[in-house]
C-alpha cells in the first residue's frame, strides 16, 4: 500500500470556497472513480489556509489510473471551471507519495 499525501494552500480568501467544492462535488467524483480517501485535515495551528489530506493506492500504476480518469472526467472539468470563476481556490499544491515503513501499524 501507498499513501499520498496532499497539502493544498488555499488562494487567498479561498479557503471556504475549497472545503466547500470538496464537500459539494469532489468527494461524490473520488468515490465514482475509486479513490480510497483516508482522511482530511485542517490546522488547529499555524497557517489557516491549509487543506491537507491522504488517499491510499495499491501501487502507482492504480494512482494514475484513477487520476487520469478523474481528470479527464467532463463532470471534474466542468466543476472546476464553475468553482474558479472568480479565481483559482489553490495557490499552491504539494504532494508526496509515501510508502509505510517495516514497524509502522498502517500498513
Amino acid at each position: 500500500m501507498l499513501y499520498e499525501y496532499r497539502r493544498y494552500e488555499a488562494a487567498a480568501g479561498k479557503a471556504g470556497a475549497l472545503n466547500a467544492r470538496f464537500r459539494s462535488a469532489t468527494m461524490a467524483l473520488f468515490e465514482k472513480h475509486g479513490f480510497r480517501v483516508i482522511g482530511f485535515w485542517e490546522p488547529v495551528t499555524g497557517a489557516s489556509n491549509e487543506l491537507h489530506y491522504i488517499l491510499g493506492w495499491e501501487d502507482l500504476n492504480e494512482r494514475q489510473r484513477v487520476w487520469d480518469a478523474f481528470q479527464s472526467d467532463p463532470a471534474w472539468q466542468q466543476t472546476r471551471q464553475e468553482s474558479e470563476r472568480d479565481g483559482v481556490l489553490t495557490a499552491r499544491i504539494h504532494v508526496q507519495i509515501w510508502k509505510p515503513t517495516d514497524y509502522s501499524p498502517l500498513r
